[in-house]
């Protein structure tokens, strides 16, 4: 196939290849994978003798989690990924005669639809069970349950619909443009302890640094360096992190860490980035065995549906256990964790029916060849519709009432979006944060 080539930071030329890159596909297959595995390690609704209902968080209350928790914290990953295929889709959109808003419209397009359909449905769904007696306690358990993927939503839409402008700054001055990313990190977390809220702006500026990481290994700048320099970098950034933690700047914990997110995120990126270029040759060489590949490219075309839906499915499934005589056994008992695979066993199997009635909406948007992209302030529109409540989502908790505006909101931005034209379908890769891309 062809490439789109253009210059560099650095005047060199470099190609946008347009074959899917395995080694990526793979690892946010596994990502993926960690993901809905501990999740089903994690949720664990309690009954009380009052009749109460609670959610603990089992796996997170281990005293060995905190170090486990360091290694497998696969989010940065998520984010250096998709900045990688990120700016090479923005780069041949671009070349194309794509302008931003058209990125913008297919990026929200693709993760909105899917989003949509999940609230919606949860919605529905929720009232019934109202209406058919089930305790209110369950139904918000189940609706909180809902909530946790939509801010992943909000914070990778956000530092997607910011790469044609991060990519300008990253084409000039790409290290500039990390360290100002980075200082932006560093004064909100510096100022968090005073203006609580603040912290929430880090949604904004700790993925849009992690995810310039993905842009210098688009570039090349990772696979300049030799295996020590690689390796290097992978300790020089775990010793920082062990030193901001080590004083007590930052916990150890690295799931506190998450939300909101600070600066620990943005080392393990940078770790996690050295990690997966020195690595890359033998996932390269995983990836291309063929029931591997095909394992991969048939989660990819669905792994947008699996991350919105397994945890509210997680959530419904423990709780309606709840309302039954089926066997629970206390968290964290030598029982409870042997039912850890029957859990998993149980998501995967409820997930089946969700994704062949709810995959297709992974698909390309609808395109027509007479097609033009949408208005700019219809795209504007869009994504503030969008934002608004996953935003009240995050700082009040999701509703039963919520997920109803939400879903409605979500489907009023899709008809904004309305159809793209046929060459930025044709050009425009990835769907999203855990989605195989085409790239």
């Amino acid at each position: 196939m062809s490439d789109v080539r253009e210059q560099g930071p650095s005047g060199q030329q470099r190609g946008a290849a347009h074959e899917r890159d395995l080694g990526i596909d793979l690892v946010r297959f596994v990502c993926l994978a960690l993901v809905v595995v501990g999740h089903c390690m994690m949720v664990s609704p309690v009954l009380h003798a009052n009749g109460t209902v609670t959610s603990e968080n089992t796996l997170g209350d281990q005293p060995w989690f905190e170090p486990v928790i360091w290694i497998f914290m696969v989010m940065p990953l998520f984010f250096v990924t998709g900045g990688t295929t990120g700016l090479q889709s923005w780069q041949r959109l671009k070349a194309g005669g794509g302008n931003g808003f058209e990125f913008a419209q297919v990026r929200l397009l693709r993760l909105v639809r899917p989003a949509a359909a999940l609230l919606a449905v949860m919605f529905v769904g929720l009232w019934a069970a109202l209406l058919a007696g089930v305790d209110p306690q369950v139904v918000q358990l189940i609706a909180t349950g809902a909530g946790m993927p939509l801010w992943f939503l909000a914070a990778y839409l956000a530092a997607q619909l910011n790469i044609p402008l991060l990519a300008r700054f990253h084409a000039r001055a790409p290290w500039l443009t990390m360290a100002v990313l980075a200082a932006l990190v560093v004064t909100v977390d510096c100022f968090r302890g005073t203006v609580p809220l603040l912290a929430y702006a880090n949604l904004v500026f700790l993925w849009c640094a992690v995810q310039q990481v993905g842009f210098l290994m688009a570039d090349g700048h990772f696979a300049r360096l030799t295996t020590s320099g690689l390796v290097g970098l992978v300790v020089a950034a775990n010793l920082l992190l062990g030193v901001v933690t080590g004083l007590g700047l930052y916990t150890g914990n690295m799931l506190v860490n998450l939300n909101p997110p600070n600066l620990c995120l943005f080392l393990l990126g940078v770790s996690q980035a050295a990690a997966l270029q020195l690595f890359r040759p033998g996932l390269e060489w995983v990836s291309r065995v063929r029931w591997v590949r095909a394992v991969v490219m048939l989660a990819g075309r669905y792994a947008m549906t699996v991350y919105l839906w397994h945890l509210p499915l997680l959530a419904a499934m423990s709780g309606l256990l709840l309302l039954t005589d089926f066997p629970k056994p206390a968290a964290g008992t030598a029982e409870w964790w042997w039912a850890r695979p029957l859990v998993l066993l149980g998501v995967i199997t409820l997930l089946l029916p969700v994704v062949a009635a709810f995959g297709r909406l992974e698909d390309r948007p609808a395109s027509s060849l007479h097609a033009r992209g949408r208005p700019a302030p219809a795209v504007v529109t869009a994504a503030v519709v969008i934002f608004i409540p996953v935003a009240d989502a995050a700082f009040n908790g999701l509703t039963l009432g919520l997920l109803g505006g939400g879903a409605a909101c979500f489907a009023l931005a899709v008809l904004l979006l309305g159809r793209v034209p046929d060459r930025v379908t044709g050009e425009e890769a990835g769907a999203g944060a855990v989605r195989a891309h085409r790239g």
